[in-house]
């Protein structure tokens, strides 16, 4: 272990940060995971050569970086369904796509207590951001993140991506202006982060109708430009129109594309409210696991959705099938 004392101790304080970071250089949860490993079997393996000048949360977050650049230069940016095309209209049953989706983040993998948490900002973790940062080229992505998110300095960051600090800054101009075309006008008057008693009230009526199969219900919190889209499913819905008529196919039990009925409980992914959801399949006993659903509210409506199917019971600390059934 060289001149580095208790390194398991030394970096596992760190873990929770790492895999956030990787998190946003990635959009994948399952990705952040490994590389997260990755990152701690390279330190282990360089642990000799560790100076100690820059601290050993830096050095992992170098680590880290440089992990998650060697994936991206191996693989296409991740995607939502909006990003592909434009929306359509229900007619009939979907067809998955195997695609490199973006994948949501649950909170309770943000809210580690003790000293040593770093804070998540809302603004950094939202679905909304990482689906704009996933525009950016890698070393554009490293460097916005590693100056915007991380406060890291010009020097540092250009030292980390071996460039010179004004291509380092070149690159942190051209992400941001991309950043701002892709994010959405009204960003900052989302409901995002601790929940309000109005948002909580919205939930609970969301969950209402939803439970109950009454599309007319889900329609009354819905915005009219309001948005929703399905991974892996291609197909999206750019009006509260659309998203209406796809659930009057979806949950009326006289309807031959009826999917069935569903159970939700309130939680959080992204620093956004969401619902986990479970599905009782026509002619099937149990609900079991679908996935988890953000949320997007604005001035007391749903103004997006965002359905993942993909997304594992596990991550959220949840059960394979309806607690009770």
């Amino acid at each position: 272990m060289g001149h580095i004392p208790d390194f398991e101790a030394l970096v596992e304080r760190h873990r929770r940060e790492i895999q956030v970071h990787c998190y946003r250089m990635l959009g994948s949860l399952t990705e952040a995971e490994d590389l997260t490993q990755e990152t701690f079997l390279r330190a282990w393996k360089a642990r000799d050569r560790f100076e100690g000048r820059a601290g050993v949360r830096t050095w992992l977050y170098r680590i880290a970086t440089n992990a998650c650049l060697d994936v991206l230069a191996r693989r296409p940016r991740r995607v939502l369904p909006d990003q592909l095309g434009p929306s359509g209209q229900p007619a009939g049953p979907l067809e998955a796509a195997d695609l490199p989706w973006l994948e949501p983040y649950p909170d309770r993998l943000l809210d580690v207590p003790g000293p040593d948490a770093a804070v998540v900002e809302r603004e950094t973790i939202e679905l909304a951001y990482l689906a704009a940062l996933q525009y950016l080229p890698p070393r554009q992505r490293a460097a916005l993140v590693l100056r915007d998110v991380l406060g890291w300095s010009a020097k540092d960051t250009a030292g980390l991506l071996e460039t010179s600090v004004a291509s380092a800054n070149s690159a942190l101009q051209r992400a941001r202006a991309t950043l701002r075309e892709r994010l959405p006008a009204h960003r900052t008057e989302w409901t995002v982060g601790d929940p309000t008693a109005e948002e909580a009230a919205l939930l609970k009526r969301f969950v209402a109708a939803y439970e109950a199969g009454d599309h007319r219900a889900v329609a009354r919190l819905l915005h009219e430009d309001a948005q929703a889209v399905m991974p892996p499913y291609t197909l999206w819905f750019g009006s509260r129109d659309a998203i209406v008529a796809a659930l009057a196919l979806s949950l009326d039990p006289g309807s031959p594309h009826c999917v069935g009925r569903f159970r939700m409980r309130a939680t959080r992914a992204n620093r956004q409210p969401a619902v986990a959801t479970y599905l009782r399949r026509p002619g099937e006993d149990a609900y079991r696991w679908f996935g988890v659903s953000l949320l997007t509210v604005e001035d007391g409506l749903v103004t997006a959705m965002a359905a993942f199917e993909s997304a594992s019971a596990a991550a959220w600390d949840l059960p394979e099938t309806w607690p009770g059934d």
